[in-house]
């Protein structure tokens, strides 16, 4: 989907995919007891795209993202992420390499006790020696640049819709101005308005910030609106390509995903935005 006319949402003035890799994933294996989870799985993202990330229930996205951001240590494989071997770093440098990328969890996984500004502050805190204030004012340049409005910042998650708590996460995740930005289910839970603003939202930053997003997701609206291209974890192991690539493999599950009433629903919806 990169190759869209200027017609495209994403066409105008997106900021195309640059040469390189930002992550490069090779011979990855993951098992947990007997049960093999990947076998030798490839995965890369260029810079500067937007790569959806799919599969059935219990493939392995989570477990994949996971591994990537060091919060799971693979079997066998090398993860480079930004030019970087993830295995090998010592505490200072994988702490280092951590503050270049972003996560917006599943339901913004906000501390409860903590306002949103506050929020936003941990990994500042956690990686820079910036004055309280200094930190206050990002806070509330990443609360704006995530939709939000100006009094968010001092109420609690609890006080906050599950939209409003995706959007304050989204800010924590954006705090040190990361080249990679990870976001697990962005828009699960969310009503089809609110969920078509966060998708704009994701291509509006990827496109002022030159961000590289890696997007779990089983929101086909998303993947047909956003992403350049789309990873497909099958049998363990990747398939990447173009939505219209992978529709036209011939592969049962890919015919099913793709083609079955919600692919065509949201092809058709991105067509009719395209001829506007």
């Amino acid at each position: 989907m990169a190759q869209e006319n200027a017609a495209s949402p994403r066409g105008n003035g997106a900021r195309r995919p640059g040469k390189g890799l930002a992550i490069e994933v090779t011979g990855l294996v993951n098992r947990f007891g007997t049960q093999v989870v990947h076998d030798n799985l490839d995965f890369s993202v260029r810079y500067g795209e937007i790569m959806g990330l799919v599969g059935g229930s219990g493939s392995g996205k989570s477990v994949l993202l996971n591994s990537i951001i060091g919060l799971n240590r693979p079997k066998a494989g090398r993860i480079m992420v930004l030019g970087q071997e993830m295995r090998g770093l010592d505490r200072r440098e994988t702490r280092s390499l951590q503050g270049r990328w972003g996560v917006l969890f599943q339901d913004g996984a906000l501390f409860s006790s903590l306002t949103v500004m506050q929020n936003i502050e941990v990994p500042l805190k956690r990686q820079t020696r910036l004055p309280t204030s200094l930190m206050e004012e990002i806070a509330e340049v990443k609360i704006a640049l995530s939709g939000l409005p100006p009094d968010a910042a001092h109420k609690y998650p609890s006080q906050l819709s599950g939209g409003m708590r995706k959007r304050a996460g989204l800010a924590r995740a954006l705090a040190l101005d990361p080249d990679i930005l990870f976001l697990d289910e962005p828009t699960a839970g969310l009503d089809p308005i609110g969920a078509s603003q966060f998708d704009q939202l994701i291509l509006g930053l990827r496109n002022a910030l030159g961000l590289t997003v890696v997007m779990v997701t089983h929101d086909l609206d998303s993947l047909y609106t956003v992403c350049d291209r789309v990873s497909v974890l099958l049998d363990k192991r990747i398939t990447v390509g173009t939505i219209e690539e992978l529709s036209a493999m011939d592969n049962a599950w890919l015919k099913d995903y793709f083609g079955g009433p919600r692919g065509r629903a949201a092809s058709a919806a991105l067509e009719r935005a395209e001829d506007r």
